[in-house]
C-alpha cells in the first residue's frame, strides 16, 4: 500500500517541474528501482493511471529500470551480484556483506511537451 503514497510523491514532484518548466504536458517519467526495494511496479502504474488523470501528467508513460542487487564482501572485498534472496559471499562464504547496489528509487527523468 506503500506505493500510493510514493506515486502521490511521483506525481507532485513532476507536475512541479513540469509548470517550472512552463511545459503543456508530461508525456514520459523514468523511474529507477533497485532489486532490494520493496517498490512493486504494478502498484505503481495502477496508482499512476488513477491518480495522474486531470493532471498535466495524465496519460504519461511511466519506464521502470530495475537495476540489480550487488553487494561487497566485508570479509575478503569481493562484490558479487545478488542472484536470488540474500547470499552469502560465493568467494569466502561470508555473511558478513554491504548492499553496494539494489537498494535504489528515483525518478531518474521527466520527458515534457511545451
Amino acid at each position: 500500500m506503500h506505493e500510493l503514497a510514493i506515486t502521490e510523491n511521483i506525481l507532485n514532484i513532476a507536475v512541479n517541474h513540469a509548470q517550472q518548466a512552463g511545459a503543456a504536458r508530461v508525456t514520459d517519467l523514468h523511474l529507477v528501482i533497485g532489486q532490494l526495494s520493496s517498490i512493486v511496479d504494478d502498484s505503481v502504474q495502477f496508482y499512476w493511471d488513477i491518480i495522474s488523470k486531470g493532471t498535466l501528467c495524465a496519460g504519461a508513460t511511466l519506464h521502470f529500470e530495475r537495476i540489480p542487487a550487488k553487494l561487497r564482501c566485508l570479509d575478503c572485498d569481493a562484490t558479487y551480484q545478488l542472484a536470488r534472496e540474500l547470499m552469502a559471499c560465493p568467494q569466502c562464504q561470508s555473511s558478513r556483506v554491504r548492499v553496494i547496489a539494489g537498494e535504489e528509487f528515483r525518478l531518474e527523468s521527466i520527458e515534457v511537451e511545451t
